[in-house]
């Protein structure tokens, strides 16, 4: 039986949020939250140390996770919050982000968008 994740809309997320971005290189590279951390989701097993250091530096008490659509991070805050991390999904990931007219910044130079 599947138990739902807690989730956080894009327009409730705290500008001093701690924000994990769990997508691939390319994704991050176009266009991201300023300030998030990036680890892409198949790399956390291995970095898992990181990640937990991340969610203690949460002053809210969680540790934001996105990516384009909110399937992925959902995946991953399921598996954290197993793991004893307090996290959440950003609830349609970088998409809803995007809509709510939230800012994002890219790696390439060029206008951020969502890849």
């Amino acid at each position: 039986m599947f138990r739902p994740v807690p989730t956080v809309a894009a327009a409730e997320v705290a500008p001093n949020a701690v924000v994990l971005d769990v997508r691939e290189v390319d994704e991050w590279d176009a266009g991201h939250i300023h300030g998030a951390r990036h680890i892409p989701m198949g790399d956390l097993p291995i970095r898992f140390a990181e990640v937990d250091d991340l969610a203690a530096r949460s002053a809210a008490g969680d540790l934001v996770v996105v990516c384009r659509s909110g399937n992925r991070s959902a995946r991953v805050v399921a598996w954290l919050t197993e793991n004893g991390v307090d996290a959440v999904n950003l609830a349609g990931g970088m998409s809803a982000w995007v809509a709510a007219g939230r800012p994002m910044v890219s790696e390439t130079g060029g206008e951020p968008f969502v890849r």
